[in-house]
């Protein structure tokens, strides 16, 4: 989803380093300094509006959050909301998802949150999906040895795809989930703005959980 450039976009942005990053890079390995507290610290690469980071971030207050959104206008928007809501543990970045490297030290991050990513649904844009290989080893790069990647979607294609993007890659399941909303974990799951709209059409919304093996796959 794009939208159209806002004018208050960039000078909301402009206005509050204290709670959204630009220029990421000269974090890496000190990100716990922007929280009040040290704690586990979890991604969410593709935040989009923040309803789900945010949320995330009230509910798991022993916990530290970051969202990641390219998209000017849309990070904005999420910003918007944090200057409101204030909430201590979550901090905002502008900036592509696919240069975590770049953000994060090795073994900085706990966890990885991908939500509804787009599919890009051609077979030559495979290497843009953010549960192809590449992606992975970025991922693991800068999870610790225990960190787990969680992955939503209402696209089954998708679905079907990451999991065996993860199985080649050498990943462990630890639960998959053909239909998200009819389990038990429906009642702690954490919504985002696209997985509300679908849920309420009736489509299924697919996730799983996996970590990386001990033994990796970084050369």
């Amino acid at each position: 989803m794009r939208l159209r450039n806002k004018a208050w976009a960039e000078p909301l942005i402009a206005e509050h380093p204290e709670l959204l990053v630009t220029s990421p890079n000269q974090f890496k390995g000190k990100w716990q300094s922007r929280f009040e507290k040290k704690q586990p610290l979890f991604i969410e690469i593709g935040m989009g509006k923040g309803g789900f980071i945010m949320g995330m971030a009230e509910k798991f207050p022993e916990y530290n959050f970051i969202g990641i959104e390219l998209q000017t206008t849309i990070a904005a928007i999420t910003l918007k909301k944090q200057v409101e809501a204030k909430i201590p543990n979550l901090q905002l970045i502008l900036g592509n998802g696919d240069s975590v490297t770049e953000f994060f030290d090795d073994n900085e991050v706990d966890g990885v949150y991908l939500n509804f990513s787009d599919p890009w649904p051609k077979t030559r844009q495979a290497k843009r999906r953010l549960t192809h290989g590449s992606f992975l080893k970025g991922y693991e790069q800068v999870m610790k040895a225990d960190g787990h990647l969680e992955f939503k979607t209402d696209n089954r294609g998708l679905f079907e795809y990451s999991l065996v993007s993860l199985n080649e890659y050498g990943m462990a399941y630890d639960q998959v989930w053909l239909d998200l909303h009819a389990s038990i974990e429906a009642e702690d799951n954490v919504m985002t703005e696209y997985e509300e709209k679908f849920s309420k059409k009736g489509q299924p919304i697919y996730k799983l959980e996996a970590h990386f093996m001990p033994t990796g796959n970084l050369e």
